[in-house]
């Protein structure tokens, strides 16, 4: 117990002095800051967006799997080019935008997923006995 004890002893003051330091430390006078501009939720979405949506969307045209899926709809790749060329920036935005909120396969797998987990969870708790190779804790 006693080792214990010292060992908590040497922590706390080593505790107190680390603290202590910082408190101890002179500082100098904090010279007045300046007032920052308030700047707007529009602005600083502007600023975060990426600089060349249309960029973007024409490399993504590059990728063969969307080149594949546009030829076996009937649709030319360069009819897209020419389209995306042709469209405004706010169009181009909103375009990159819808693309960028679509989900990708989420729907049916992570479904599956999360009732594979409820049955597994089930089988082991000894509640249900659907896959062979569990054993129950039961």
């Amino acid at each position: 117990m006693t080792l214990l004890r010292r060992c908590t002893a040497a922590f706390t003051a080593a505790a107190l002095l680390c603290s202590g330091t910082a408190y101890a430390a002179p500082t100098a006078p904090a010279a007045p800051a300046a007032p920052a501009p308030l700047i707007g939720t529009e602005q600083l979405a502007a600023s975060l967006a990426p600089a060349d949506t249309r960029a973007q969307l024409m490399a993504a045209l590059d990728r063969a799997d969307l080149a594949a899926a546009l030829q076996a709809r009937g649709v030319a790749v360069d009819d897209v080019r020419q389209r995306v060329q042709a469209l405004t920036d706010a169009e181009a935005a909103e375009l990159q935008r819808q693309i960028d909120a679509a989900p990708a396969g989420a729907g049916i797998v992570g479904t599956l997923f999360t009732v594979f987990i409820i049955l597994l969870v089930t089988d082991i708790l000894g509640l249900t006995k659907v896959f062979p190779f569990t054993r129950s804790v039961r």
